[in-house]
């Protein structure tokens, strides 16, 4: 299967239905009041992680989501439906960003977990809800709030216990085929993954662990030579990293070089991921050219406080001593305290409604900006007089005619709220 481990979706929330404006009309009731329903609310879009899904794959082909509109309110009091939440399914490991602000919205880890990345519009008001002592017959009602759209960054780290990092045909593939089921191609030239591989490893029939085989690195990955972002991505949730390297360096580069040039990388893209526990693991030692450089690897491992696995994934000479450290060392595994933004549930900014800003365009139109504005003026019906006159009032105790003059506005200048414009009478 084909992994996929970054894409961009794009997510609109639907729409409140529209509020309406309706007066009782019944027998022996010739002047009935305001009996117009609410609009119900539009769907929401959630993400949502799926046990069965284990790569971006699918949103290469379905890209676009869109909850549905809320239902409109009817004559008699009668509120629309409520629209269904639209979820979008991701694997555990997910994390959703805005692709405008870069705002980090979640980081889904756990299975069912979920998180709201557009919120649905609330319906309109019906013409009951204005009716008040002063206007007991209002004839407007709301049109429906717009739901919230959005562009979102997918990024899937993988959820592995432990990670293989080296440089390309140290045989990080080889391990992972010979201690898991996992079957990951494998051949003597570089690059040949592309794709991390996860192999679940077990150290007895009871107890069990993921292992990743992250991409080859190659010096320059932390600034994103090759597809170094990509791969280092990975190594960030595992708990713990097996740094393998060939101890016959039959590639003709030397395996105390490669270690120091590979922990270079993951010091300059993340601390973090430097501070990781590491094991130095030497493989290929069933080769005559090993010999040469187990004591050096030793020396190594020593220097810098590292625990030592001289290992042959071919002739699965080692790999015992290995998986049963490595078990044991998970058990005692304690997490440690999260340090950088970790799960972020989606809350959009309250905005102070009274906050209004004015600037002027290249035309010199005038441009009133705010939150609270413009929603009235997309759910304000224009058409309506009485609903126009609402308007005004509020705009009126918003001050925003004082703001414009303040601002050197002049008599037929043109005002623009949102995708609404009109020409400024005093």
């Amino acid at each position: 299967m084909q992994f996929i481990d970054r894409t961009r979706v794009i997510v609109k929330a639907g729409d409140g239905g529209h509020g309406k404006s309706a007066f009782r009309r019944e027998k022996f009731v010739p002047k009935g009041g305001p009996a117009g329903g609410d609009g119900g609310r539009g769907g929401d879009v959630v993400c949502i992680v799926d046990s069965n899904r284990n790569t971006l794959l699918d949103f290469r082909y379905h890209r676009k989501f869109q909850a549905k509109n809320g239902g409109n309110g009817d004559i008699k009091n009668q509120y629309g439906k409520n629209a269904e939440t639209c979820f979008i399914k991701v694997p555990p490991g997910t994390i959703i960003k805005d692709e405008k602000t870069g705002e980090q919205i979640a980081d889904l880890t756990e299975i069912g977990q979920m998180a709201v990345v557009a919120k649905g519009g609330r319906g309109g008001r019906g013409n009951a809800k204005f009716a008040n002592a002063a206007n007991r017959a209002p004839t407007f009602a709301e049109f429906g709030e717009p739901g919230e759209a959005r562009n979102l960054i997918l990024e899937l780290k993988l959820l592995a216990d432990v990670g293989l990092v080296g440089y390309p045909s140290v045989g990080k593939s080889s391990l992972v085929a010979s201690c898991s089921a996992a079957r990951p191609e494998i051949a003597d030239y570089p690059f040949t993954t592309i794709t991390p591989v996860l192999g679940v490893v077990r150290t007895d029939y009871e107890k069990s662990f993921v292992m990743a085989d992250i991409p080859g690195l190659i010096e320059g990955a932390a600034d994103g030579v090759g597809l170094g972002h990509d791969f280092l991505r990975h190594v960030e949730r595992t708990k713990l990293i097996l740094h393998i390297v060939d101890a016959a360096g039959i590639e003709g580069r030397d395996p105390v070089e490669d270690y120091a040039k590979i922990n270079v990388e993951l010091k300059k893209y993340s601390e973090k991921i430097a501070r990781r526990t590491q094991v130095l693991v030497a493989n290929k030692i069933d080769l005559p050219e090993a010999q040469e450089n187990l004591p050096r690897l030793k020396e190594l491992a020593a220097r810098e406080g590292l625990k030592f696995f001289p290992i042959s994934a071919a002739t699965r000479e080692g790999i015992k001593e290995l998986i049963a450290y490595v078990g044991e060392w998970l058990e005692d595994y304690v997490e440690e305290p999260e340090t950088e933004m970790g799960e972020k549930g989606y809350e959009p900014m309250e905005e102070d409604p009274d906050h209004v800003t004015i600037s002027r365009n290249d035309a010199g139109d005038f441009i009133v900006s705010g939150k609270a504005l413009e929603k009235l003026v997309r759910m304000t019906n224009f058409s309506n007089d009485e609903a126009v006159r609402r308007f005004q009032y509020i705009w009126r105790i918003k001050g925003i005619d004082a703001k414009l003059i303040e601002r050197g506005i002049k008599e037929g200048q043109t005002v623009r709220i949102g995708a609404m414009e009109f020409e400024y009478r005093e």
